[in-house]
């Protein structure tokens, strides 16, 4: 199953002038049954290191994973707060991180999986918005500006959309709202991925959609087995079969995890990797590789930027691919649920092994492993959909080196459903720490960002 990431790192010199309280702050498990009294503590990062009595509150929709590791990635909240004097708030996502409504059980069956949904977490940034102003002193008047990346920006426009009353407007970055049944079509995103690479070299795409014809074959017999698993610096040598198909979605997994952080400074998100990581992997794959094991050799080079840019790596784990800070118990049960955001891909207007996006075995399995209903329509039932013209104050911002940018608003709804486009921009890098190699697109996108922000607050103020 490939899955999207969240923020990544700044520098590390940012990372330590990162600054904030850690609160816990008692949420209601179910917000839609008036019967349930039911609580659990619910994490949050606070920073009024700039803030003053009225002025606004920059509040962070947590995403799918532990909230300090978004509070030290979203460089530009942080940039641009002393500006606006501005409080910092983050709230973490309920079943990620620490906010386990139920602890160590909380994904021990469907009965505590039960109340884990984005309309229970926009409940609960919402209720929590409500009460914190309610409690502390000067902050009746504050406007809020929702900010959020990937499956946060989702969190962030939705939460627009559904609480207007309580969030005054709402950066988006990166958020594949239209990613859904129905609405995008499932192979634009591989085609993005291929695209991106495509662009740092032409023939690279092509070399990996060769490879796994080499891969099956090699793959297919003990030695050949032996070969991929040395050549590769494989951790768990390759013993059957089942173990080549793993080996296809890892690596399926890496180009696009390589995509997406294609960022134009080193950065240490995933894993440490220089800058253009794409074109840096590429290298040694720019030219045609009609030998199985030149071809092989390559990807191994390329696997050695991405694992092993630092030089500590002795083998590279088949297991994992992304941070640790990421939870995936709980996104898969999300995605079996109502995060249903179909990807396929051909195998010719991408460079991957065919795959095509089956719903009923999705269903199938998810029902088994969960015991749940798959509900790929719910999410738009919702939220909208594409029809959401009659919202307000959201700024959608995507990179088109994104692969998720193909789910997501590229154009303009109205005068205030604005869409920006940053040529050469990776996952929401608008959202990152500024830069001194950041592109003339990104410091745009953020100039018109805190324009927005500038005019909702102003209005809210004039209400």
């Amino acid at each position: 199953m490939i899955r999207w990431h969240a923020l990544a790192w700044p520098s590390d010199s940012f990372q330590s002038n990162v600054k904030y309280q850690t609160k816990y702050f008692k949420q209601r498990l179910d917000h839609f049954s008036p019967a349930d009294d039911r609580k659990f503590q619910q994490r949050y990062l606070i920073s009024q290191k700039y803030w003053k009595k009225g002025s606004p509150i920059f509040f962070y929709t947590g995403n799918e994973g532990d909230i300090t590791w978004f509070a030290k990635n979203t460089g530009f909240m942080w940039d641009i707060a002393p500006e606006f004097n501005a409080m910092l708030i983050f709230v973490e996502h309920r079943y990620y991180g620490k906010t386990l409504p139920f602890g160590k059980d909380s994904f021990k069956d469907k009965e505590h999986l039960a109340y884990l949904s984005s309309e229970q977490a926009l409940a609960d940034f919402a209720q929590f918005i409500v009460d914190f102003k309610a409690e502390t002193h000067g902050t009746q008047n504050s406007s809020v500006i929702a900010f959020g990346g990937s499956y946060g920006g989702m969190l962030t426009a939705w939460l627009r959309i559904k609480y207007p009353n309580i969030v005054d407007g709402a950066i988006a970055a990166s958020a594949p709202i239209w990613q859904l049944e129905g609405l995008t079509p499932c192979d634009r995103f591989s085609s993005i991925v291929t695209n991106t690479f495509k662009l740092a070299y032409p023939e690279c795409p092509k070399n990996i959609r060769n490879s796994w014809k080499v891969i099956r074959k090699l793959g297919s017999t003990k030695s050949g087995r032996h070969t991929l698993s040395t050549t590769l610096k494989l951790c768990n040598p390759l013993k059957s079969p089942s173990d080549v198909d793993a080996l296809v979605n890892w690596l399926s997994s890496i180009w696009v995890n390589l995509a997406e952080v294609d960022y134009p400074y080193p950065a240490n998100f995933l894993e440490p990797l220089p800058a253009k990581p794409v074109k840096a992997v590429c290298a040694s794959l720019q030219k045609p590789l009609a030998n199985d094991t030149l071809l092989i050799r390559g990807i191994a080079k390329g696997l050695n930027v991405y694992f092993n840019h630092t030089g500590n790596s002795k083998c590279f784990n088949t297991d994992q691919d992304a941070t640790s800070h990421l939870g995936i118990a709980g996104w898969n049960f999300q995605s079996c649920t109502e995060m249903v955001l179909p990807v396929c891909m051909d195998g010719v207007h991408d460079m991957f092994e065919p795959t095509p996006f089956n719903l009923t075995a999705m269903a199938a399995i998810c029902k088994e492993q969960y015991g749940v209903r798959t509900r790929p329509f719910w999410a738009q039932t919702l939220y909208g959909g594409k029809r959401i013209k009659a919202a307000s104050n959201i700024v959608f911002s995507n990179g088109n080196l994104d692969p998720w940018s193909g789910g997501g608003v590229l154009k303009s709804l109205s005068k205030s459903l604005v869409a920006i486009v940053i040529e050469g921009g990776a996952h929401h890098l608008d959202l990152r720490h500024a830069n001194k190699d950041d592109p003339a697109t990104v410091k745009h996108a953020r100039k018109i960002e805190k324009m927005h922000i500038a005019k909702w607050i102003k209005e809210a103020s004039n209400e």
